[in-house]
């Protein structure tokens, strides 16, 4: 892949812009969001809300048409007090935003710009259109509004990825417990009921090899909605991550067989495939791996599953295109390293 723009780490007391390139979701659940702003500002930032964040801007399943989402992204990249920019949430369709951002500009400024989930669009397209490198990690809502305050392993890696890790390499280890565990936001259970944890196995090793490369992480769903267009990504040679909110085999088949069809299967160096939040086997008498294993087929390159970037809690955060070492042995054992900063 062609090489990014750096951007400038972020530094305690920096602004901190919030913008909703989808889903007014702070309408569904405004202490959420308004917990996640209070845990940013607790982190020690500055929270400028972009202008139809600011009004709490509702169309139903959007926040404003996108044109009027791209005008509030693109005030955010222009305040000189704004030096990172973080979704509210995802949603479905900040893809629409992308034919009124001023690429230039984004490339320009040199922001942190962070979001998971549909923001899989916007990471796209300024990739493409900007070749600025974005990453990969929480919205506001989630996780930064976990009660009470926000999922601190989420955060730390946050802060590693967009302030500490200025030189040298940094290995991503499993965290020693996971959660897809959701909680009624109408009825207070967000803030009530405790989060059960599950003891995390690790990652699954489903190919061994060893593989340096730039790696790449994107919403499966997403990353399939862009496919014929200008902005989907060159994946020749790199390591692919990808993960999903909702995983019904039938549908995970359907999108990993595209990819096949695609012929990213045979031009990636690396594939890791993250937790599902919700999965469904749908009576098929066979996993989510076995799936994998049956598409994706025998490969030279390492391929590992049971990651943790998503839509399950804790999530690392993503330095898009950073190069890393990605290692599956079964006897080692898998490491994944950071062998440089996002920062250059």
């Amino acid at each position: 892949m062609e090489p990014l723009i750096c951007p400038e780490p972020l530094r305690k007391g920096d602004g901190i812009g919030v913008f909703t390139p989808s889903s007014p979701a702070y309408t569904i659940n405004p202490g959420l969001f308004d917990n996640g702003v209070k845990n940013l500002e607790a982190l020690g930032f500055r929270v400028h809300l972009g202008e139809l964040t600011q009004k709490r801007a509702s169309e139903g399943y959007r926040s404003a048409c996108g044109e009027s989402r791209a005008k509030e992204f693109m005030g955010l990249i222009a305040d000189p007090s704004v030096r990172c920019l973080i979704s509210t949430i995802g949603g479905q369709n900040s893809s629409s935003m992308i034919p009124f951002l001023d690429f230039e500009a984004i490339r320009k400024s040199r922001k942190i710009i962070c979001g998971f989930s549909d923001v899989t669009s916007l990471h796209l397209s300024i990739l493409h259109y900007a070749q600025l490198r974005t990453f990969y990690g929480p919205s506001v809502m989630c996780w930064f509004g976990e009660w009470p305050d926000g999922i601190q392993e989420s955060t730390n890696s946050f802060l590693q990825a967009t302030m500490m890790h200025r030189s040298g390499e940094r290995e991503v280890r499993p965290f020693s417990l996971w959660s897809n565990h959701r909680r009624r936001w109408d009825n207070g259970e967000w803030q009530t009921v405790e989060r059960i944890w599950q003891p995390n196995s690790g990652w699954t090793i489903l190919s061994e090899g060893t593989q340096e490369a730039p790696l790449l992480a994107f919403n499966l769903n997403t990353l399939m909605s862009a496919a014929g267009t200008a902005y989907f990504p060159n994946l020749d040679g790199v390591i692919l991550l990808l993960e999903e909110m909702d995983a019904p085999l039938g549908r995970e088949e359907r999108h990993f067989r595209h990819l096949d069809l695609l012929g990213v299967f045979d031009r990636i160096g690396g594939l890791i495939v993250s937790k599902p939040e919700n999965y469904s086997q749908s009576g098929a008498p066979f996993g989510y791996d076995t799936l994998i294993q049956e598409i994706v087929g025998p490969r030279e390159y390492p391929i590992i599953t049971n990651f943790d970037c998503g839509h399950t809690v804790p999530m690392e955060t993503i330095p898009q295109g950073i190069t890393a070492r990605l290692q599956a042995d079964r006897l080692l054992g898998s490491r994944l390293i950071f062998l440089e900063s996002a920062f250059g």
